[in-house]
């Protein structure tokens, strides 16, 4: 079961390798006909926007290389293997996320005062441009159902540029048929308050796996009733669950069993039906447990006790 599962993670995070490559490739276009736009029309927005799409290839490039990381074989000291590069990558994705939202906030509010004058015709052009390769970025990531953290992140940067895109047209609109100039910077204004979210959401989430806190849905107390309820088992302790890195939930547990269940039953088919416990009801297929005979527990009190 477990060994079925890691095949079907590989698989998923090669799949989601393909899909970063596109992502980049698009992005990367995008990228250098924004900066000309920018450069042409004069627009905060559209430079705001294109210094995003430069972070978001950086975030694509960071996710990719921890793709190719997580995938290496585990050696002699890394036993769980390089999984949390991909968590970490998406950590660095949300810190840059936030230094953009800093910039833009910055930017914003200075040219509010000061509004420089923007060519609405090229504004739009460019600006659609970026919406429509955005669009196909979005729709590649989405087929993704791996649940990677790591590819959430580079979703959320996609998906940011996606948002700017869209404001930058409206901005250009506005200055095109109104000539107001100050919807330039607003446009980039709302485009930073829209990633914010977005960049906390994905800090917090990288931060729970890091800190090996239970995940989301896992409530221990209904574990350890559903393994209490395993015939033979009259205790659980030292119940501990985490997540190794997006999609592959991991949990620990001491279970007493009583001395008679374990000289009917054995040792392995008590294993089995622990296993089997977990996995049915919570969706863990990587447990480890230690089987304790009832008449040990005594000795065991003793050992914490020092």
């Amino acid at each position: 079961m477990g060994v079925g599962h890691g095949h079907g993670h590989a698989a998923g995070r090669a799949a989601d390798r393909v899909r970063l490559r596109w992502v980049l490739g698009v992005t990367g276009s995008v990228l250098v006909v924004e900066l000309v736009g920018a450069w042409l029309s004069g627009s905060l927005a559209l430079l705001a926007d294109a210094g995003h799409m430069a972070t978001d290839a950086g975030a694509v490039v960071l996710a990719l290389g921890a793709s190719y990381v997580a995938g290496l074989p585990g050696g002699p000291r890394s036993t769980f293997g390089y999984h949390r590069a991909e968590v970490l990558a998406a950590l660095v994705n949300a810190l840059v996320l936030l230094g953009v939202c800093g910039y833009l906030g910055y930017a914003g509010i200075s040219r509010l005062a000061d509004p420089a004058h923007v060519d609405a015709d090229q504004l739009v052009l460019f600006a659609s441009f970026g919406l429509v390769a955005n669009a196909v970025s979005m729709v590649i990531l989405r087929r993704s159902d791996t649940g990677s953290l790591n590819l959430r992140g580079a979703s959320n940067e996609v998906f940011a540029d996606l948002l700017g895109s869209v404001l930058a047209v409206a901005a250009g609109v506005v200055i095109w048929v109104w000539d107001w100039h100050r919807a330039d910077p607003i446009a980039s204004l709302v485009i930073a308050v829209m990633i914010l979210p977005r960049a906390v959401v994905l800090m917090k989430d990288a931060a729970v796996v890091l800190l090996e806190i239970a995940p989301a849905g896992l409530e221990l107390e209904d574990v350890r009733r559903h393994l209490c309820g395993v015939p033979g088992v009259v205790d659980v302790h030292d119940l501990h669950a985490w997540t190794i890195t997006s999609g592959i939930p991991s949990l620990s547990a001491h279970v007493t069993v009583t001395d008679e269940a374990l000289a009917e039953r054995g040792v392995g088919p008590i294993l089995d039906d622990l296993c089997a416990c977990v996995s049915t009801h919570f969706e863990v297929r990587h447990a480890t447990f230690q089987v304790e005979p009832l008449s040990h527990e005594a000795h065991e009190d003793l050992g914490e006790l020092h």
